[in-house]
């Protein structure tokens, strides 16, 4: 059992490093990682009384 939790700790540490990696590579690789802006406007009531 203790091998198994052992695995599983080592896997979850790869692939958090994997991400971070990803992270810092990505853009140079193609990825875009911005998200998509789009404008909003919505009305406002002021002083609603």
């Amino acid at each position: 059992m203790g091998r198994l939790i052992k695995w599983l700790f080592i896997l979850v540490i790869l692939g958090v490093l994997g991400l971070t990696a990803y992270a810092y590579v990505g853009p140079f690789l193609g990825a875009d990682f911005s998200p998509k802006q789009t404008e909003v406007r919505e009305k406002v009531q002021l002083d609603a009384s």
